[in-house]
């Protein structure tokens, strides 16, 4: 469903799970950077009401994820550690070029926003299946469908604004580019890294 090109190595759950400190901080940012990428897509391009609209509810849905998180942190007697860069992004990034129409500009960032929650969203499902920590497991389990479903809504807005034709084309490359920069990663306690 997903198309991811190159799935986890299931034993990054082996990782996860040595430093759950570690995975919670950095997907409390996660949940962090996805409300400031729906804020930005507002103030980016307000012109387009229906994604306004939708941004507007992804801000409420995602820093609400982003408490859940925190909250699981000082649950377990922690403190929200510091940001750290995501090599995973920054790599991902680098694909489309600068510039370009508004248009074009809109679509290289939803299709970003769609790999980004789909990789989440394929994470967040292995955590799911494989954490031992079973409350730890239900909360992933219940995070990964709303990914799925961010994913699905970014995918569906580029086609809705770019040509669908070549939307389509630009995702599968985008995918292929993905793919690349994951065999390089999955030895961190990261959610994408």
């Amino acid at each position: 469903m997903l198309g991811l090109k190159l799935p986890t190595d299931p034993r990054w759950v082996n990782i996860v799970e040595k430093n759950i400190e570690e995975i919670l901080t950095d997907h409390a940012f996660c949940e962090q950077k996805a409300t400031s990428t729906a804020i930005s897509l507002i103030v980016s391009f307000p012109e387009y009401t229906e994604l306004v609209q939708e941004m507007v509810a992804l801000v409420k849905e995602e820093i609400s994820h982003f408490k859940m998180v925190h909250d699981k942190i000082l649950e377990r007697g922690w403190v929200l550690g510091r940001d750290r860069k995501d090599e995973y992004v920054i790599e991902l990034m680098k694909f489309f070029p600068k510039g370009g129409s508004r248009t074009t500009q809109l679509v290289h960032r939803l299709l970003y926003a769609a790999l980004i929650e789909a990789r989440s969203c394929e994470r967040f499902r292995l955590l799911s299946e494989a954490l031992e920590d079973k409350e730890l497991a239900e909360f992933y389990r219940k995070l990964m469908v709303s990914e799925a479903n961010h994913y699905t809504m970014f995918l569906g807005f580029a086609r809705q604004y770019g040509n669908k034709k070549e939307v389509d084309t630009k995702w599968q490359q985008l995918l292929e580019y993905e793919a690349k920069i994951m065999s390089n990663l999955g030895k961190k306690e990261t959610v994408h890294g």
